[in-house]
């Protein structure tokens, strides 16, 4: 089966979500999220092969994804590349229940607050999810306690300064993607508005400054992909790049002592 027909399997497969909890950001998107990356095919599979090839650098054995949304991602590692069904921590319920049922052992809880076993995991990522954190050092102290000594601590987002983030805080601004500014230069399918609005866009620098400074992490690495302008990035898959200075998407690989 190809990772396209796979990919619309999984996000196909259609969940009814029923809410009975207190509403949090992706609350009402679970479906939109993913049927944003069924219609945004060649973005996924970037995204995707940015994630294994971080995942690649350490353990996959223990495993921990904060803020894994509906499961979308892991899923399709464990169908594509054979990984294990990694833990994860999601505040959304709609987006938890989703990931349960893909099969992944899911707590709902914030990055902030959530209390995690301490040194449980080779490796802890953030897939997009610093972009929904507006106390970043917070969330990574916490979560940082969970992670074994020589473990990998990855964070992967849209940075702030880059193309991506530059045209969706200016969406933010606008409040929608109808302005003159935005007139033909935005890719066919532009991330749902009410996402964007709800987002905290970071830097590079200003989480690399956290990693190193304040969590004394060390070993930091990047790897980065989406380096096409937005209008072009869903014609093809690119393979990641090492560095951060060009994509739209970017991974930072810290160690921890």
């Amino acid at each position: 089966m190809s990772m396209l027909i796979s990919l619309q399997a999984i996000i196909l497969g259609g969940f009814i979500m029923v809410k009975t909890h207190a509403i949090e950001i992706f609350d009402g998107y679970a479906t939109e999220y993913d049927q944003w990356f069924l219609a945004n095919k060649q973005i996924f599979l970037s995204e995707l092969k940015l994630l294994k090839s971080v995942l690649d650098l350490g353990s996959t054995k223990h495993v921990l994804s904060i803020g894994c949304g509906s499961g979308l991602f892991e899923d399709t590692l464990h169908r594509q590349y054979g990984l294990p069904l990694f833990d994860g921590v999601e505040p959304s319920t709609d987006m938890a229940q989703i990931a349960k049922k893909r099969g992944l052992n899911v707590r709902v809880g914030k990055a902030e607050s959530i209390n995690l076993p301490a040194r449980q995991y080779d490796t802890i990522y953030f897939n997009g999810s610093s972009s929904y954190i507006k106390d970043l050092l917070a969330a990574y102290q916490n979560c940082i306690k969970a992670l074994k000594s020589g473990g990998h601590f990855i964070l992967i987002d849209v940075p702030k300064e880059s193309a991506y983030g530059l045209m969706y805080m200016l969406a933010k601004i606008q409040g929608n993607y109808q302005s003159e500014e935005l007139a033909n230069v935005l890719p066919k399918w532009p991330y749902l508005i009410e996402l964007v609005d709800s987002a905290y866009w970071h830097t590079t620098l200003e989480k690399k400054h956290l990693l190193e400074n304040e969590l004394q992490l060390r070993h930091l690495r990047f790897k980065q992909t989406l380096v096409a302008n937005p209008l072009y990035t869903n014609d093809s898959a690119e393979e990641p790049e090492d560095g951060f200075s060009k994509g739209g998407y970017v991974a930072i690989i810290a160690e921890k002592p």
